[in-house]
């Protein structure tokens, strides 16, 4: 009899404690998630910082915490964080126990392994009795962002035709005619746009006669980025460390440039979140403002092109009768002969356009460059 009456007194308190410590155990509990940053470099290291507080006077037994959390982020070894990685996502799993009235505060060393923009904005939290016979669920919604830009090339890894590329910039950077600025009236040369010809000179002269144009201290370089690898490539980036060499060269310049108090503007032919074309390029502009947003816009790339890059280079060709004398780089794993063809369209209407090849797979694989953006590349392998 006595123990008839032992059972049953223990089955009460399981049944009591699974009441107190099961469903209601997440009534109190408050879960939050900061990140030091919200920008950085690829292969910059971040803090993820995460709050968890128990406000009852009521220990949580255990406490099981699920995040899904990009896979271009590595977190440093937690004992008690079980992670399983794959190709674009890895969930992590936290499994502790909180006493009552207890704050906890996790900080987590991330580095940044891959470029892009992303949404870290759910977690679920579950808790229970210490038997569990009663749990209770509860999905966290956190608006959490970051954005990773491609990391910056040293410029002594920079192809060579880009450091002669800066010095034939720094001397038209004295040296560009603006059309706004008219200082008087010359004879017709060849190769003078008939939009510049001064009518009542020429009346007045019985020979053509053009405005003669001030000179501007800074060009407008326009940094296009071709996300196309090949002639051949159909629309998904065959070679993404490729493209992600172009784009940490469109990085380096635009710092570069706008370092140097000059202006610079970016255009690509990737696919980008919105169906606008113009927010793939920014024109060019001064200051830091002007890089986080070129840089901000490099982090939206996505590795599909959206248009034939020869198709997004005619885009620049202004219509009859508007100046154009824009400094353009375009940035390219290769040039075919309609980009070529594009070229020309470019220079005929008064721009200058030169090149910077991006290296192939091959030719990466010999250089420094590609072993560290290896290194930056995201981890296939699975690990809890």
């Amino acid at each position: 009899m006595e123990f008839f009456w032992l059972l049953l007194i223990a089955g009460v308190v399981v049944l009591l404690q699974a009441l107190v410590l099961g469903r209601r155990s997440l009534r109190q509990i408050d879960y939050d998630r900061k990140l030091s940053r919200t920008s950085c470099h690829v292969g910059d290291t971040i803090e993820m910082i995460e709050i968890i507080q128990n406000k009852r006077r009521i220990p949580v037994p255990w406490l099981r915490l699920e995040s899904i959390l990009p896979a271009g982020f590595q977190f440093g070894h937690q004992a008690e964080t079980a992670i399983s990685e794959g190709t674009l996502y890895q969930n992590h799993t936290s499994l502790f126990s909180l006493s009552a009235l207890t704050r906890i505060t996790r900080t987590h060393q991330i580095i940044c392994r891959q470029r892009g923009v992303f949404h870290m904005d759910s977690a679920l939290m579950s808790a229970g009795d210490v038997f569990g016979l009663a749990r209770a669920n509860r999905p966290l919604r956190i608006e959490s962002t970051m954005t990773v830009y491609p990391a910056y090339t040293l410029i002594d890894d920079m192809p060579e035709a880009y450091r002669s590329w800066q010095g034939e910039v720094e001397v038209r950077r004295w040296t560009n005619e603006d059309p706004f600025l008219i200082t008087g009236v010359r004879e017709y040369g060849s190769g003078d746009p008939m939009n510049q010809i001064h009518w009542k000179a020429t009346a007045r002269t019985g020979q053509l006669q053009v405005y003669r144009q001030g000179y501007s201290a800074d060009p407008d370089v326009m940094i296009l980025l071709n996300i196309e690898i090949s002639e051949q490539m159909w629309r998904v980036v065959t070679e993404p460390i490729v493209a992600e060499c172009g784009l940490s060269y469109c990085a380096t310049i635009a710092a570069d440039l706008i370092g140097k108090g000059m202006k610079a503007g970016f255009g690509h032919n990737a696919i980008i979140a919105t169906e606008d074309e113009q927010d793939a390029r920014i024109l060019p502009a001064y200051g830091s403002e002007q890089l986080s947003a070129l840089l901000q816009c490099m982090a939206e790339v996505q590795l599909k092109s959206r248009l034939p890059f020869h198709e997004f280079l005619q885009s620049f060709v202004p219509q009859q009768g508007q100046p154009n004398n824009m400094d353009i780089l375009i940035v390219t794993p290769h040039v075919s002969e309609p980009i070529k063809q594009a070229i020309t369209n470019l220079e005929q209407s008064g721009s200058t356009v030169s090149i910077l090849h991006v290296p192939g797979i091959e030719q990466l694989k010999k250089s420094n460059l590609y072993q560290t953006m290896q290194d930056h590349q995201p981890s296939k392998k699975v690990s809890v």
